[in-house]
């Protein structure tokens, strides 16, 4: 491998036989050299292969102006959920995540530390990706030797699940909060406490996390076949489907979105299942 773009000492751009480009990364990979120069592929430490040239070119700006060991605290992170999640992330992630410990290291140099108004409920909804957040805190120490506070941990918890479900951090906050709202809802109408351990309690916010989704990109469910269905069901779950009702207003007052019947539908039964099982 030749080198394509020269970024830094430790961080160069080369491109394979297909055209593709390359991120590689490895302390003094690129320490005098030039384009086109060879690669000795034992200084490789780590390496990138964007699927969009978009991507791989606001990286290579990112990496221009972030130190190296932010960025490895970051790949650390991300090779870490990966393997605890068992799940493949969004290669954007290196992107938005190395930037937001930059931005944040270097406000905790000026003192300034940004609260997370939302960090009781990423606990409580994320609990697998606020756990590798806790993680990437001492991950970020090590690396930097700056001491980020936990509310940190729940903003790094938001990029992993961003990087999960593809969709902006921003979205991210909202839609926890749509889940919270709902949550409300249905503790103070059903006069309930959940418990946050049990099985119906996951599912139920696993079907809140998808709602909300649709909720906020305005993307309706429809479906004619479960009608007969709905009705039986809104006397069967009587107080069940109150609170759907009470949902439902609330939604459409603050989202301007409407539930559609097999929303309401599914919406009542996990609220009967859990509300009668936290009782």
């Amino acid at each position: 491998m030749r080198i394509h773009k020269l970024i830094n000492n430790n961080i160069v751009i080369v491109k394979d036989e297909a055209g593709k480009e390359t991120i590689l990364m490895g302390r003094g990979i690129g320490f005098k050299k030039h384009p086109n120069d060879p690669i000795d592929d034992r200084m490789i430490e780590k390496r990138f292969v964007m699927s969009q040239q978009e991507g791989i070119t606001h990286l290579s700006d990112l990496l221009n102006e972030i130190p190296i060991q932010e960025i490895e605290a970051a790949v650390t992170i991300m090779e870490m959920a990966t393997d605890t999640l068992h799940k493949k992330l969004n290669e954007g992630i290196i992107i938005s995540l190395s930037d937001h410990i930059h931005t944040s290291i270097e406000r905790s140099k000026d003192h300034v530390f940004v609260k997370n108004v939302l960090l009781w409920e990423i606990k409580k909804f994320y609990p697998e990706e606020f756990k590798i957040g806790k993680s990437a805190l001492d991950i970020i120490e090590d690396k930097t030797g700056t001491k980020l506070p936990e509310d940190e941990a729940g903003f790094i918890a938001l990029h992993i699940v961003n990087a999960q479900m593809e969709e902006s951090v921003g979205d991210m906050y909202g839609l926890t909060k749509v889940m919270q709202e709902i949550i409300n809802i249905i503790k103070y109408t059903c006069k309930v406490s959940f418990d946050e351990d049990s099985v119906y309690y996951y599912r139920f916010i696993t079907h809140l996390k998808f709602f909300a989704q649709r909720l906020l990109t305005h993307t309706e469910y429809q479906s004619d076949e479960n009608d007969t269905l709905l009705t039986m069901v809104k006397t069967q779950y009587h107080e069940a489907y109150q609170c759907v009702r009470k949902i439902m207003e609330f939604i459409q007052n603050n989202y301007d979105y409407c539930l559609s019947d097999e929303e309401q539908l599914y919406l009542t039964i996990h609220i009967e299942r859990i509300v009668k099982k936290s009782k």
